[in-house]
């Protein structure tokens, strides 16, 4: 039998879980790459097959896709360039300098909320703009040019990704009539319709590659994709807002850990400064709901 206090504790071990396998995630589409499966069609592989599994089960909720067709399809294709661009970045870029610049979401979350649902920008979240946005100068100073500015495609990725996120975000936050699982199928649906008009528009080439590399995108995708949405989902549903986006963050941790051990990428002391800028920013946020809450 499962205690009552074990039962309680299910949400933030999930997430610790969840953030774990996200801080991970860049290791298996690092050796995909390597066997000749480029991002972005690891990036279509691998969101198609949930996506097409997830249509058996999504059947009865089929009605839902009419109430808000325009924003459901907006908030797929914001996180269909999410997931996108962060797979390409973390393929391409430095592991913990890419986690860090997509973490730069709270900074647009508040911006956008302020922009489209007309929140008030308390104290608080001046404070929230104010401290991630140094954090994201710090970390994109060029001395070579004097002034930040993103060094390579990654940082551009890596930054149009945390965008999408928050968008995404924002809009989810105005749908409180959809329901999870239809909001998790446009999701997956985005990345899908994002995948195959990046490959249209830039003619990318059907890749080569073996049988045992397809499955293995395949199996990521069944067995990491969707574990790692059902355990999102699970946590950010059974606690406040502001723990689970704390727990998340876990995620810095363990994608820093995981690249000093399995890659030789060196990180500036200049941004670990502003990482950390940037993480205590999306800290604050996380604690700022909690004060609105209570």
């Amino acid at each position: 039998m499962v205690s009552r206090g074990s039962h309680s504790m299910l949400p933030s071990v999930y997430l610790l879980i969840a953030a774990t396998l996200w801080g991970m995630f860049w290791y298996p589409l690092r050796l995909l790459n390597e066997s000749g499966l480029p991002g972005i069609w690891t990036s279509l592989v691998i969101y198609a097959a949930p996506m097409i599994i997830g249509g058996f089960f999504i059947w009865p909720y089929r009605h839902e896709f009419s109430r808000r067709p325009l924003l459901l399809l907006i908030m797929g294709l914001a996180s269909g360039w999410c997931n996108v661009s962060f797979v390409i970045a973390i393929i391409e870029g430095n592991v913990v300098r890419v986690v860090m610049l997509f973490y730069l979401s709270p900074l647009w979350t508040v911006l956008l909320g302020w922009i489209f649902l007309r929140e008030r920008l308390s104290t608080l979240s001046w404070f929230v703009l104010i401290l991630a946005m140094a954090g994201a100068l710090t970390m994109l100073w060029d001395p070579s040019i004097g002034m930040p500015w993103p060094q390579d495609r990654a940082d551009w990725l890596a930054l149009s990704s945390g965008f999408g996120f928050a968008l995404a975000n924002v809009i989810v936050r105005s749908m409180q009539d959809i329901s999870i699982q239809v909001k998790t199928m446009s999701v997956w649906m985005g990345v899908v319709l994002v995948s195959i008009i990046w490959i249209v528009v830039m003619q990318e080439e059907i890749p080569d590659i073996s049988t045992e590399v397809l499955l293995s995108s395949i199996a990521l995708g069944v067995f990491g994709i969707i574990l790692m949405t059902v355990l999102v989902q699970y946590g950010v549903t059974h606690m406040p807002v502001y723990r689970s986006a704390v727990i998340l963050l876990f995620e810095i941790v363990i994608a820093a850990v995981s690249a000093e051990l399995l890659t030789n990428e060196v990180i500036l002391t200049r941004e670990w400064i502003g990482g950390m800028l940037i993480i205590a920013a999306a800290l604050e946020s996380a604690y700022s709901q909690m004060r609105v809450k209570k």
